[in-house]
């Protein structure tokens, strides 16, 4: 903890020194950036560790859906925006993309009507909240 909080501080004071835009947005990104890479590596650290009770992808359905929860951590850790409003939207159609995803795999191999159903009611609504997402236009600032 003391390492992250020495690292924001220092790359405050950097980029306040730089003049390269916003140096508490700037440090933030940096370091969510750094996190998510330490938790991307520790995961796949411990999914190659043979751990079967702490590990992904250690049952035929966890590693049915492996492709699709790691395609959608990947999308949401490089999804970013200028703003904060940006950002949250890129970062949840990376995640409603994901649940889509996840979606298709349950209707591709899931035999029983009440998963097909949620799973297709999940894959219908995801998609039309991606659309309205993606057609989202900020209000132009005062």
């Amino acid at each position: 903890m003391r390492a992250v909080l020495t690292t924001v501080l220092a790359t405050l004071a950097l980029t306040a020194c730089d003049g390269g835009g916003d140096p508490v947005q700037q440090a933030l990104r940096e370091t969510a950036a750094t996190n998510q890479s330490a938790t991307v590596s520790e995961t796949a650290t411990t999914s190659t560790s043979g751990h079967a009770s702490t590990s992904h992808g250690t049952t035929t359905g966890d590693r049915a859906f492996a492709a699709s929860e790691a395609a959608m951590h990947a999308g949401m850790a490089t999804a970013t925006g200028e703003t904060l409003d940006k950002a949250y939207i890129a970062k949840m159609v990376e995640h409603h993309r994901g649940a889509v995803a996840m979606a298709d795999v349950a209707l591709a191999g899931s035999q029983d009507p009440e998963i097909r159903r949620m799973a297709q009611a999940v894959k219908d609504t995801q998609t039309r909240e991606i659309a309205e997402m993606q057609s989202w236009n900020p209000a132009p600032a005062n």
